[in-house]
């Protein structure tokens, strides 16, 4: 059989192999049975050179029709079967309802903390904010802590270097606050403060206080206690029982702890701290030039985490910081 004769039977051949292909597989296996680098095309066309010199052009343009004939084929082809897989893909059907996306929330530490912010915002109460980076006048001698107190020790703080430190609590923002306002003075201050405690199921390096202060001539202690009152009413409920212990803080005088009283399932009840209080000292008035002879005030602080874990029974604090959802979600 010449050599012309070939290439028709191998198109005709090809062709109709191409006709009974119905998958992109089948296709693939086309393509490598006659165009392939093994394929019958490129063995066809390695026997050009037996031609004859006379024939050999003819010869050789057929085969390049050949192949580009099968080519087009094959894309056509190809082209086909991609299309009817599209055309396969059901419609969607818009009567169904749609997939609901995975929509966040704030955290409970951000809950806790807004919520305290409407309750003591409804009594009057501004919003200041402060540095985390702070220095030793305005976490410790503003606030009466001589330089020999144990609370400045290097070991129970974060210095940064001798004139910076991170807060380790947010009075710092009050001392701010009265330094740039003339009274009266009624803030709360938010935020993060840092200790360094060993991390166990209470205890954080880093945690969240909200601190409040109120001066003004003639606050008193029972200013005081009727406002921490309120607020244990609001976020704890009306049924809530509260009790003021003595108690000392370089700041205050006189100082005073409040505790709240948790009844568990079983009967049992139980008192807990749950905030530091008292009369602002008059050095700490003095030392923002307030005179201390005109005004009084009252402050109060109360570490975020504490209220959550008592009001939602959390066990352990690392909880709150270990970001699974799963824990997060009940919130």
């Amino acid at each position: 059989m010449s050599l012309m004769n070939e290439l028709k039977q191998l198109q005709t051949e090809a062709a109709a192999a191409l006709d009974k292909v119905a998958s992109a597989d089948e296709l693939e296996a086309w393509r490598i049975r006659y165009l392939g680098t093994k394929g019958a095309v490129k063995a066809v066309m390695q026997r050009l050179k037996e031609v004859s010199g006379d024939q050999r052009a003819a010869a050789g343009k057929a085969a390049n029709e050949l192949k580009n004939a099968l080519q087009a084929g094959f894309q056509a082809a190809q082209a086909s079967l991609a299309g009817a897989e599209k055309s396969a893909v059901p419609a969607v059907d818009v009567t169904l309802p749609g997939a609901k996306p995975n929509i966040g929330h704030t955290h409970v530490i951000t809950q806790t903390i807004n919520e305290i912010c409407d309750i003591f915002g409804r009594m009057g109460f501004d919003v200041a904010y402060g540095p985390e980076v702070e220095d030793e006048h305005h976490n410790f001698e503003a606030l009466n802590i001589p330089p020999w107190h144990p609370a400045r020790d290097p070991l129970d703080n974060f210095y940064i270097n001798e004139a910076a430190m991170l807060r380790s609590q947010t009075s710092t923002v009050q001392i701010r606050v009265m330094e740039s306002h003339d009274p009266p003075v009624r803030i709360i201050a938010p935020g993060r403060v840092y200790r360094p405690d060993a991390v166990d199921a209470t205890h954080s390096f880093m945690f969240h206080q909200v601190e409040g202060l109120y001066v003004d001539e003639n606050v008193t202690m029972a200013d005081l206690k009727t406002c921490l009152n309120e607020f244990s009413t609001a976020y704890f409920g009306h049924e809530v029982s509260v009790r003021f212990r003595p108690s000392f803080f370089p700041f205050t005088e006189p100082s005073a702890e409040m505790d709240v009283l948790f009844e568990y399932a079983n009967g049992s009840s139980k008192w807990m701290e749950m905030l530091g209080c008292g009369m602002v000292h008059p050095n700490v008035l003095t030392a923002v030039g307030y005179d201390a002879e005109k005004y009084t005030g009252y402050a109060f602080g109360m570490g975020v985490e504490r209220l959550v874990m008592r009001k939602y029974n959390i066990p352990d604090i690392r909880l709150l910081y270990a970001g699974d959802v799963r824990f997060l979600h009940q919130f």
